[in-house]
């Protein structure tokens, strides 16, 4: 053994000395060069002498040659601000770039120190590197730089203008051949209010449909630039070929005007993909790149998002819609805070957490949606659901890994159906007296000005079929009337609103409804017939208050008065008439209830799990839009369970994605 030792050290000894006599070159120090990978080492690995006890002398000079304060190839020092750039291999020994570019150029792929075979290989790009890779101009795509044996280069640009050119969309495209406008359509809470009395609450129910996908249309969808931001790090490493099929599914399932890039993190951030376009030799490179994935290291979600978002702000072109698809397993370890492990998140950029404007006005620049994927049982889900409230994006729980890939579905199927843009809803008094209250919107920003005449809601982009209800609660006085004769018609408030075109981004006008009830002296059994479809919004208002108060009480530790609060709102919900009557949202209110109550039944199930869930409940009701919570679960309708139905706010174009994922069988099912 000792002398099969003696062997290999000597042979390593030997390609170590070989490179003695070569001058150093001089090279841009690393931290003023943002395209080398410089990040901080892992620790050095302990290496045992004891097989090396009878060579002493040369183990002496083998230590010498791997110190870490030296570049083992010529000997010199490797402090930092010295004008020579330092590369820290995988196997954590770190060398002049330059010295160890140029051993690699000769088709050596192992440390000279430890003889480990690199995967990431060291590489100086020649000076006519094109220009798209050096400053991000806009001409055809050019394949990544390979080192001389073939394998990828790395290389970070200093600004992210590199993407690809977006493809001309709007020859052909004419205003007659766009999809048509959102449908407003409105129902009062009763028919008729008595004219001797007054209404305090009255509710208005305001609901909005997008168009369906014109699949006839060349261009019949916004197209959209998405930015996944992946965690690689060292909890990942049983998970990866899920992941990579998953984000296979999104790669595949992207049009040829869409782009995607991909940034990874672990104890630091990669950029590993610039936009590309997601045909042809663009989609190509990305499966090969999402293919050659893999985990080590810690936790840096900050970092992800911080490179993710530069992607999009540096871009040189713009597709009208841009998101963020963060995915995490874990915690982010470089949260040193024990009092606010969401500190962190502070130091994200105000383009993607709009509260961390220190000047308190509202910012002017765009927002990037995030749409956070926690999955397993240690991901920080106060964390991913903070990150997706602030942004505008939602939060789903993936409790197993085998529905990650469905869950990017249902996203997806979202994303690629945007058919309106910047919708925005206007209410007006349109009596004298009648007064807007309240417009309670969950997560969409609304305004009630001059003295509660008007009123805005901004419900921002909608997907293809796309269904959302407001509630507006207006204060209705005494109508005075002589004699017994019955007021027809009698209005309350005009609704309105105005959209963008989801591919020219053309204003267009949005025809409203006035909403008129009527006003008798004295109320006929037909007037005070509640509205079924104004009692289940009610409903899905209160259930999520209530949601939001005991996750607080969790919180707190308060689990016994959390359940308590559950119990009652479930026995009030299920006395409403809309919940007697049968309808599917009560059914899914009842059931939430009844899993929230479960998973809040202890201290160690609501941390487990019941937090996940609860947030990511909280996240799908305060935007109106489907995510993913836990395990898919049926909800009974009339004798019959369909596994598709369980899903709120789902649309049509989200099941067919769900549905098509499902009939890859890619994931192990259980």
């Amino acid at each position: 053994m000792a002398l099969s030792a003696w062997r290999k050290l000597k042979r390593s000894l030997k390609s170590k000395l070989s490179f003695l006599s070569r001058p150093a070159n001089h090279a841009t120090a690393s931290d003023e060069n943002p395209r080398l990978n410089t990040a901080t080492p892992p620790p050095l690995p302990t290496i045992s002498s004891t097989s090396f006890s009878f060579g002493s002398r040369l183990s002496r000079s083998f230590s010498l040659h791997s110190s870490p304060k030296k570049c083992a190839i010529c000997l010199r020092s490797l402090k930092k601000g010295q004008g020579q750039a330092i590369f820290y291999a995988e196997c954590s020994h770190p060398f002049h770039f330059n010295c160890i570019a140029d051993n690699v150029k000769h088709g050596n792929l192992r440390c000279p120190v430890c003889r480990f075979k690199w995967k990431d290989v060291p590489f100086q790009a020649p000076k006519n590197v094109p220009s798209f890779q050096r400053s991000g101009s806009l001409h055809a795509h050019v394949p990544p730089y390979r080192a001389p044996n073939g394998s990828p280069v790395h290389i970070e640009p200093d600004h992210y203008s590199d993407d690809e050119v977006i493809p001309d969309v709007s020859q052909g495209q004419s205003s007659s051949s766009r999809p048509h406008a959102i449908t407003v359509k409105t129902l009062p809470e009763y028919p008729a209010v008595s004219a001797s009395e007054s209404f305090s609450n009255f509710g208005v129910l305001v609901r909005v449909l997008a168009p369906p996908l014109d699949n006839s249309l060349p261009h019949h969808r916004a197209p959209i630039d998405i930015v996944t931001v992946l965690d690689v790090s060292g909890s990942m490493a049983s998970k990866l070929i899920l992941l990579k099929r998953a984000v296979n599914f999104i790669l595949q399932n992207l049009g040829p005007s869409d782009r995607l890039s991909i940034v990874t993190f672990s104890s630091s951030a990669r950029r590993i993909l610039p936009l590309r376009i997601m045909s042809g030799s663009g989609r190509e490179d990305a499966i090969r790149v999402v293919n050659s994935l893999s985990a080590i290291g810690g936790t840096n979600i900050v970092a992800g998002l911080k490179k993710g978002i530069r992607v999009l702000e540096e871009r040189r072109q713009h597709n009208s819609v841009a998101n963020i698809i963060l995915l995490s397993d874990g915690c982010d370890t470089q949260s040193h805070n024990t009092h606010n492990r969401l500190e962190y998140l502070k130091s994200l950029p105000t383009s993607i957490f709009p509260s961390n404007n220190a000047s308190g006005e509202e910012s002017q620049q765009p927002t990037f949606p995030i749409h956070t994927f926690g999955f397993g049982l240690d991901h920080d889900s106060a964390a991913m659901h903070a990150i997706s409230d602030e942004s505008g994006g939602t939060f789903s729980f993936i409790e197993s890994i085998d529905i990650l890939q469905d869950a990017f579905a249902r996203c997806i199927g979202g994303l690629t159906s945007i058919v309106a843009r910047d919708v925005q809803l206007k209410v007006r008094s349109a009596s004298p007296g009648v007064q807007i209250m309240s417009t309670p919107s969950g997560k969409h920003k609304n305004k009630i000005f001059d003295q509660g005449q008007q009123a805005t809601i901004d419900i921002g982009d909608l997907y293809a079929e796309e269904e959302k209800d407001f509630l507006v609660f207006l204060s209705i006085p005494i109508f005075s009337v002589d004699g017994e004769e019955r007021l027809e018609n009698t209005p309350l408030v005009d609704v309105s609103g105005f959209q963008k075109d989801s591919v020219s981004m053309d204003t267009v006008q949005v025809e409203g409804e006035r909403v008129e009830i009527q006003r008798p002296q004295l109320l006929s059994p037909i007037d005070q017939v509640l509205c079924l479809e104004v009692d289940r919004q009610r409903n899905r208002l209160q259930v999520t208050e209530t949601i939001a108060k005991t996750q607080r009480m969790a919180e707190m530790g308060d689990l016994k008065g959390a359940q308590a609060l559950l119990a009652e709102q479930l026995s009030t919900l299920l006395s409403t008439a809309s919940a007697q009557a049968g309808y599917d949202l009560c059914n899914q209110l009842e059931a939430e209830l009844k899993e929230t109550r479960k998973r809040m039944e202890t201290r160690e199930l609501y941390e487990h799990s019941g937090r996940a869930y609860v947030l990511s409940g909280m996240s799908s009701h305060s935007w109106q839009r489907a995510a993913t919570r836990g395990f898919t679960m049926p909800v009974s309708s009339g004798g019959n369970s369909d596994m598709r139905t369980t899903t709120s706010y789902e649309t049509p174009s989200m099941t067919s994605m769900v549905m098509k994922s499902q009939n890859l069988n890619l994931a192990p099912r259980e």
